[in-house]
């Protein structure tokens, strides 16, 4: 093949085919290592690139993970909100048990963990754990508690967003400080209890 025939290497998809790797290996060693002992350099090795490639993208480790975490947790999930059958109790239910299943996942768990942890002594990335994972997930529950208030089922005076934050904030309590099990019949409790709060005055 001639110069002048031959292709031009496709930079853009090497380097998405290299950021891929990067988030993934992210990901496993943070499982493998724990957050602590995570570092570029393993990074690097495990995802076949050098550690500067890392450094281009990303300015630390907890940037990387959150990339990665995030591209996990998919915008379609959110998009589609809570289900809606009508019944907002079983719903609430229904949703919260399956986010204990996932919780109690160690491949979803280890990450997590590492970046509430790291979120708590860096301002920086506590802003954007909190703007890319948490208040999109808070506002799908807000959507379905202002459904329920439409159909007469939550008090119309309520506070949504704080409703939000009583409902999940034990949740979150108990699988942050590990103060207990997060079992099908403790989120079925948290949900009977604040919706007892959440109930149309008089």
């Amino acid at each position: 093949m001639s110069p002048t025939t031959a292709k031009t290497p496709d930079v853009s998809r090497r380097s998405e085919r290299s950021r891929t790797a990067i988030l993934r290996a992210s990901m496993e060693l943070v499982g493998d290592v724990g957050y602590p002992k995570l570092t570029i350099e393993a990074i690097a090795a495990r995802a076949g690139v050098g550690k500067q490639t890392i450094y281009r993208w990303w300015p630390s480790k907890a940037a990387v993970l959150l990339d990665a975490f995030t591209e996990v947790v998919h915008d379609d999930d959110y998009q589609g909100g809570l289900p809606d059958t009508g019944d907002i109790e079983a719903d609430l239910k229904t949703v919260l048990r399956a986010t204990a299943d996932e919780f109690s996942d160690a491949a979803f768990e280890a990450p997590y963990r590492a970046l509430a942890v790291a979120s708590a002594a860096d301002a920086a990335l506590a802003e954007q754990f909190v703007a890319r994972l948490q208040e999109p997930g808070l506002e799908v529950y807000v959507r379905r508690l202002r459904a329920g208030q439409e159909a007469g089922q939550i008090d119309p005076g309520l506070d949504l967003g704080l409703a939000v934050e009583m409902l999940l904030g034990p949740f979150q309590q108990r699988w942050l400080t590990r103060s207990g099990p997060l079992t099908h019949e403790f989120t079925d409790r948290l949900v009977e209890l604040a919706l007892r709060s959440f109930a149309p005055r008089g």
